[in-house]
């Protein structure tokens, strides 16, 4: 039985379902909203879990909670851990040698300014956690940096008084989304927009990109640094070559399929399968 963790049904869930019917794969939707775990005792009696929640804390306890209590899950609590957090992932992939943006870390609003003052305009900042390109902020001088930082800084949370500083890298108004399963790099995309924000949701325009060695070498450093499994790589065409910026545990792939008419959601089941019957010898 493959269990799928969802709340919200999107067009690559209701793709999911359509796709382990027509295969005749018994299956079962796990809804966030309703799910209960006990503490010590029984988890859903599933085989395989793929995990298709569209929030973070969801995601981390309860793909940690089946992993501990020994159901496989794609992706696993270990790898949401470090990619649902941008500041853990800049980290990991910097401790594997995997090239990325200029990124620093600050704690308070005055070590951020000094450091935006040394990294030089423009700079991105960007939260802690979140996705869909919300909340960033390009910052061009002194004067919009103190009115962002102060604005964080009183927003309340812990995360946003934590200050994540990327270099701005002028890429040609595109970026590269690379999906990885496993050992495979199954397909990329150009998003492309006049806006420096590229992501499809918000308006940036999907096309195919060739995979080339490079793009495949990159992508799988990346995922192994992070423990691997079915991941979107988001890369940046830098002037000194290709930089991973991010990457997502739990991608959309409405756009990739449109620009590429890769079938993913088969691919992903035939990985969800895999991983099945690994972990069932192992």
């Amino acid at each position: 039985m493959i269990g799928i963790l969802c709340s919200r049904v999107r067009f690559e869930e209701k793709a999911l379902f359509e796709a382990l019917r027509r295969r005749g794969i018994p299956f079962e939707r796990l809804n966030e909203d309703e799910l209960q775990f006990p503490i010590g005792g029984d988890v859903p009696a599933t085989d395989v879990v793929l995990d298709r929640s569209i929030h973070h804390g969801r995601s981390l306890y309860a793909l940690s909670l089946l992993n501990a209590a020994g159901v496989p899950t794609v992706n696993s609590g270990h790898v949401a851990q470090i990619c649902g957090d941008k500041i853990l992932t800049s980290s990991t992939l910097a401790s594997a040698g995997v090239p990325i943006p200029k990124t620093v870390v600050a704690f308070t609003r005055e070590a951020a300014l000094e450091a935006i003052e040394k990294m030089g305009y423009p700079v991105v900042l960007k939260p802690m956690v979140g996705s869909w390109g919300r909340l960033l902020a390009k910052i061009n001088d002194r004067d919009a940096a103190e009115a962002v930082l102060e604005h964080k800084e009183t927003l309340g949370s812990y995360q946003h008084g934590i200050f994540y500083i990327q270099e701005y890298v002028h890429k040609p108004e595109r970026d590269i989304r690379a999906i990885v399963m496993g050992e495979q790099t199954i397909g990329a995309i150009y998003r492309s927009s006049e806006h420096w924000i590229t992501n499809t949701a918000r308006s940036g325009q999907a096309s195919p990109c060739p995979v080339t060695p490079e793009i495949h070498e990159l992508c799988q450093e990346a995922a192994n640094a992070v423990g691997g499994g079915f991941l979107a790589i988001d890369l940046l065409e830098h002037e000194d070559g290709l930089l991973v910026n991010e990457l997502n545990y739990t991608p959309e792939f409405h756009g990739f399929m449109s620009a590429t008419g890769i079938p993913v959601p088969d691919l992903i089941i035939d990985y969800l399968l895999h991983v099945r019957k690994t972990e069932a010898v192992a």
